[in-house]
C-alpha cells in the first residue's frame, strides 16, 4: 500500500521491456510475500511478523527518499498526524490482521481475498468522494461480492460456512484497512511520493513495535527459515516494491501499472501450490475469476484516476 503519489511533470517513460520487467518483479515480490507470510506465522508471532516487516522495510524507504535529496518535515508539521494514521490502517494493522488469519489460511486463498480491496474502495468513494456508483461500478461490487461468498462455502455447497470463516474474515478487514487507507490519503496534504511514503513506513513501524512488547513481549528467536522470510517481506514487498512501484509511477504515470494487481492473487495460488503443496479446489479458481471479473466491470464505470 502505498501513498498518493506526486508525479513527475516531465517523465521519461518507459519502453516494453522494460514495464515488463519491473511488472513482473513487482507480482512476484507481492505475491510472493502471502507464501512467505504463511511459513513465518509458523514460527514468529504475528504481532513480531509485522514489526519486523515494517522496521525494515521504512529504512530502507528513508534512505531512498535521502539519497532522493528529500528531507522528513519538522515534527509540528501536520503531515505526521495524517501519515500515523495512514500508517495505522495501510499497513500496521492490515499487516496484523491478515498475519493472524494466515496462520489458518492458505497463502493463495488469502491473496484472492485482498484482491476484493478496490471493490470496497469503489464504495466507500461514493460516499466520502465525489467519485459516485453507477450501474458498471454497481455490478462489479456485486460480482467481487459473490466472489468472496464462494470462498466461504464449503466443497459440497452447503450453506455451512468454512470452518475457517473467522479467519477469512480477519483477511477480509485487512482488504477494507486498505480500502479506507486509499481514500484517507486521496485527502491528505500533498507530499513528494518517497518522503510520504518514508514517513507512513516510518509511522507504521513504530506503532507495530509498540504494539508488540504490549501485546507479546519480547520477541522470540525465529528460525532460520522464518527469518529470511522476514528480512524478504521487509526488504522486498515492504521496501524495495515500494521504491520500485514509485519509479514506475514517475517514470509511466499511474496506468502503466494499474492493471498489476490481477496477477497478483495468481501468483500467489501458483507458487502456494508449488512451494507449501497447498490444495486447489474448484472454489479458488471460479473466486479468482469472478472477483478480477467484478474489478474490470467496475473500471468501465468511469476513467481510471491516480489512486492512493
Amino acid at each position: 500500500m502505498t501513498t498518493r503519489p506526486s508525479l513527475s511533470p516531465a517523465r521519461q517513460g518507459l519502453n516494453s521491456v522494460q514495464l515488463f520487467v519491473v511488472s513482473a518483479f513487482l507480482v512476484l515480490v507481492w505475491g510472493s510475500a502471502f507464501t512467505m507470510i504463511d511459513v513465518a506465522v509458523r514460527t514468529v508471532s504475528p504481532d513480531w511478523l509485522v514489526a519486523f516487516r515494517m522496521s525494515f522495510g521504512a529504512g530502507l524507504v528513508l534512505i531512498y527518499a535521502i539519497m532522493r535529496g528529500h528531507r522528513l518535515p519538522p515534527l509540528r508539521d501536520k503531515r505526521w498526524v495524517w501519515y500515523s494514521v495512514l500508517g495505522l490502517t495501510g499497513a500496521s494493522l492490515p499487516f496484523v490482521l491478515i498475519a493472524i488469519g494466515m496462520k489458518s489460511v492458505d497463502s493463495g486463498l488469502s491473496a484472492i481475498i485482498v484482491g476484493v480491496m478496490p471493490l470496497i474502495t469503489i464504495v466507500l468513494a461514493h460516499f466520502f468522494t465525489d467519485e459516485k456508483l453507477n450501474t458498471w461500478k454497481l455490478l462489479g461490487f456485486v460480482m467481487g461480492f459473490f466472489g468472496i461468498v464462494i470462498l466461504f462455502l464449503p466443497k459440497e455447497l452447503s450453506l455451512t460456512l468454512v470452518k475457517d470463516w473467522q479467519a477469512q474474515i480477519l483477511i477480509l478487514i485487512g482488504a477494507a484497512c486498505y480500502a479506507v487507507t486509499t481514500i484517507i490519503a486521496s485527502r491528505a496534504p500533498q507530499t513528494p511520493s518517497p518522503i510520504a511514503a518514508a514517513m507512513m513506513l516510518l509511522l507504521g513501524a513504530a506503532i507495530s513495535v509498540i504494539w508488540a512488547f504490549a501485546h507479546t513481549g519480547l520477541p522470540t528467536t525465529p528460525n532460520m527459515t522464518a527469518l529470511v522470510c522476514i528480512l524478504l517481506l521487509g526488504l522486498g514487498s515492504t521496501g524495495i516494491a515500494t521504491v520500485v512501484y514509485l519509479w514506475v509511477i514517475d517514470m509511466a504515470g499511474p496506468s502503466a501499472i494499474a492493471q498489476i494487481n490481477y496477477f497478483v492473487p495468481v501468483c500467489s495460488v501458483v507458487l502456494g501450490v508449488w512451494l507449501l503443496k497447498e490444495p486447489l479446489d474448484w472454489r479458488i479458481f471460479v473466486s479468482l475469476f469472478v472477483i478480477i471479473m467484478g474489478v474490470m466491470i467496475s473500471k468501465i464505470g468511469g476513467p481510471n484516476r491516480p489512486s492512493a
